[in-house]
């Protein structure tokens, strides 16, 4: 039950109430209580038994939370249904809409006090920012949410704390990212908190990070863990973007029958949800399965889709992340001009603190068509450029291949001593995946 007012609070209300309806303070009282009661209960002398405010909540005949609270009867309730409606909306891909609505929600639930749902609506609120590619904000609002439920149990923060560590992965900080992941996983498993969703969760976000920093090992592992507890989860939502995620891991083992099959289901759970976001995600993670795999026609196929799903949700983030992606596709088919055009084009949403990774990824690829070109003077720059933000990001693996980029094309250019600092550098990101570069594994889950 809804935590009461003060007495003074509710004295007033009561006093308020019953002058509306133009009753006296005997009329109020009987014929349980003596008017000399009410009078002491509107002055906030006393704290009104549960009884008590029932029978006066009968007699001015409003609810009893309303008159305990000053909340109308099932507030909390239709907030939460109108969350959902929020969500739904979210999902399909309007996100300017759904920001509109959950700020709505906010203020209203602020306006009554109501933490639970005001925690939700700064929750939606940080997903909206999220697609959006506004980092910042997204950061700021869901570090809202969790300090709204600073007293509630591990598992319950758990999705405000994961969309933290996704705007920081986003962002390019990938080694913090996986500090906080990896602290909840620690907290929930040596805690004996064993909440099935929050862990799923938890291990579902930590594989990209894991898998940017070249950490592989731990990569599987955490979707190993995450397999084995799908069975105790029963939000299809959370399955799917499991399945995704774990997608990725099965790419980097060569398992691609599986990674397609795991994709497949994951695109599946999303158009019987009617999941937008998720599934242009799906169609941008299968051109990556089949660019890896050489077929580069049905990669170029998935991730134009996966683009103008985006684009047409103007998610400009994820639009430039897809671009990026397409590019290498379009170069190793043979059309640089377009994949060069394309990659200068969204060069501008991309940057260190938004999109470090596929920042550096673009400026990698457009030194190769510089290379092609015979350009080397650009080359290099492009080169270096994605060095700097791989380093900040802390990219072992995409490091490592961009300095024997860089090495081999100061060795042909006749720069020996150049070339080797650029060949050390890069053997010394070349460590052994999921090693301690990271600090202490997770704690293993007690599956």
């Amino acid at each position: 039950m809804a935590e009461r007012d003060d007495p003074g609070i509710i004295g007033r209300r009561v006093q308020l109430l019953r002058t509306e309806r133009g009753l006296t303070q005997r009329q109020l009282a009987e014929p349980a209580y003596t008017p000399a009661y009410v009078s002491t209960l509107e002055a906030g002398r006393v704290r009104p038994s549960e009884e008590a405010l029932r029978h006066i909540a009968e007699r001015l005949g409003v609810a009893y939370e309303e008159l305990a609270t000053g909340r109308p009867a099932h507030l909390a309730t239709d907030l939460r249904l109108r969350l959902t409606d929020a969500q739904r909306t979210l999902a399909t891909g309007e996100a300017e809409i759904a920001t509109e609505q959950y700020t709505a929600l906010l203020a209203e639930a602020e306006a009554h006090g109501l933490e639970a749902e005001c925690a939700a609506a700064l929750l939606g609120l940080g997903e909206c920012a999220l697609d959006t590619g506004d980092l910042a904000t997204a950061r700021q609002r869901f570090e809202q949410s969790e300090q709204r439920l600073a007293d509630a149990p591990l598992p319950v923060r758990v999705p405000a704390l994961r969309g933290r560590a996704v705007s920081h992965y986003l962002a390019g900080e990938l080694r913090y990212a996986c500090y906080l992941l990896e602290s909840a996983i620690d907290e929930l498993n040596r805690g004996g908190l064993h909440d099935p969703d929050a862990l799923l969760l938890l291990y579902a976000a930590v594989i990209a990070p894991y898998m940017d920093m070249g950490a592989h090992a731990r990569a599987a592992q955490a979707a190993e863990f995450a397999l084995a507890l799908a069975p105790q989860v029963g939000d299809p939502a959370l399955l799917a973007r499991m399945h995704r995620s774990v997608a990725r891991t099965m790419i980097a083992e060569g398992r691609m029958a599986e990674a397609d099959a795991s994709l497949g289901k994951a695109a599946e759970l999303y158009r019987q949800l009617q999941i937008r976001t998720e599934l242009a995600n799906c169609h941008w993670m299968r051109g990556y399965l089949y660019a890896q795999n050489g077929d580069l026609e049905r990669a170029e196929n998935e991730l134009r889709e996966a683009q103008a799903m985006h684009s047409a949700r103007r998610a400009v983030l994820y639009t430039s992340q897809v671009a990026v992606e397409l590019a290498d596709v379009l170069h190793r088919r043979g059309k640089s001009d377009e994949a060069a055009a394309l990659l200068h084009g969204v060069l501008g949403d991309l940057s260190s603190e938004r999109g470090a990774v596929h920042s550096a990824g673009a400026h990698r690829l457009l030194g190769i068509i510089a290379e092609d070109s015979r350009d080397t003077e650009a080359a290099e720059e492009h080169y270096v450029r994605a060095m700097s933000l791989l380093e900040r990001a802390g990219a072992a693996g995409d490091l490592a291949d961009l300095c024997r980029l860089l090495g081999d094309l100061l060795r042909r250019t006749g720069r020996i001593d150049a070339a080797l600092d650029a060949y050390r550098t890069g053997l010394g990101h070349r460590t052994a995946p999921g090693t301690t570069t990271l600090g202490p594994a997770p704690a293993h889950p007690p599956l």
